[in-house]
């Protein structure tokens, strides 16, 4: 099957409310550019570097999406075009978002990160964390970020009825979080393995990689 192939049978698959972000990290150029020709515009990368050089030569109307860990020293360096930051798990990290946004007289659309997983390996705000941030005077003064919802990644395992679970555990503090922040729209959960589940759960938005390009380089 090829890159057209395989994004053309998991479109087909998907709900209309479901975007698809390709994970084109470690991926050359060329894949990129034949996911784009195939009608592909929102690709998540996890090394800023790497997608800086990428959206430097590839097409201006890719939506870049930053799918990984972020160091705060380098958000500076995809403030200017970075469409979505999916994995903000931190104040001071958002602060500094906002501080970079500012420059380029933007508004940068984030997502925040809960840990949902039971391995420690993985980031993000627990569901006390996550309450006081948004009642915090804090939030309040980032103009130039906007939290549009929440992203999870589940225990890497092959127990379905716990990867399950954990994703009814965000989907259920997402609809929480509503509540007082009634702005949220998105719910990135799922990747290649268990997007399946996670749609079935509530996902919005989710992040295939290898079934669109095959296993990484």
């Amino acid at each position: 099957m090829s890159i057209k192939d395989n994004l053309k049978a998991i479109k087909e698959s998907l709900p209309s409310h479901v975007q698809l972000v390709a994970v084109s990290k470690t991926k050359p150029i060329a894949d990129i550019e034949e996911a784009y020709a195939a009608g592909q515009r929102v690709f998540g990368e996890n090394k800023i570097q790497e997608m800086t050089a990428k959206q430097e030569v590839l097409p201006k109307d890719i939506e870049w999406h930053m799918i990984g860990h972020i160091q705060r020293n380098k958000v500076k360096y995809m403030a200017e075009y970075v469409a979505l930051i999916h994995g903000v798990d931190s104040l001071k990290l958002l602060k500094e978002i906002n501080k970079q946004a500012k420059k380029h007289n933007r508004v940068i659309p984030c997502l925040l990160q809960i840990h949902i997983a039971e391995e420690d390996t993985k980031f993000g705000f627990d569901e006390n964390d996550l309450s006081e941030l948004i009642a915090s005077d804090d939030i309040k003064q980032l103009t130039n970020v906007k939290i549009v919802g929440l992203m999870g990644m589940a225990t890497f395992t092959d127990n379905s009825q716990q990867i399950r679970r954990e994703f009814k555990q965000l989907k259920s503090l997402f609809e929480k979080t509503k509540l007082t922040f009634p702005d949220l729209s998105q719910l990135s959960m799922g990747m290649s393995g268990d997007y399946k589940i996670a749609i079935e759960e509530g996902s919005t938005m989710i992040r295939v990689g290898s079934s669109i390009f095959g296993s990484r380089n």
